[in-house]
């Protein structure tokens, strides 16, 4: 870069010119990034959820990902998701269905 007459401006000019190209490389590449985690994460929305509950009129929640049912909701409601748990590490595929 030399549109000054004085060495230390256009040193300066071209650090600016530099920090600025840098600035526009990286940027580009963390939104290319950011894009691709946006990309890969599943739709929030009716229909994808993982557990429904019934309450009335009989108790019921079902995995809607490994299919187990358990018909105690306030056991459940209380923490008691061991059998959830452990049907989603049997089959781990079933996971990555929704």
């Amino acid at each position: 870069c030399q549109n000054e007459r004085s060495q230390h401006k256009n040193k300066s000019m071209a650090m600016k010119i530099l920090k600025s190209k840098l600035y526009d490389y990286f940027k580009t590449k963390q939104d290319e990034i950011r894009d691709e985690q946006e990309k890969n994460k599943k739709d929030i929305s009716w229909g994808n959820q993982i557990r429904s509950y019934v309450f009335q009129p009989y108790t019921l929640v079902k995995d809607l990902r490994t299919g187990v049912e358990k018909g105690n909701v306030s056991a459940v409601m209380d923490g008691e998701i061991d059998i959830f748990i452990e049907a989603a590490l049997k089959n781990p595929d079933s996971l990555l269905t929704n």
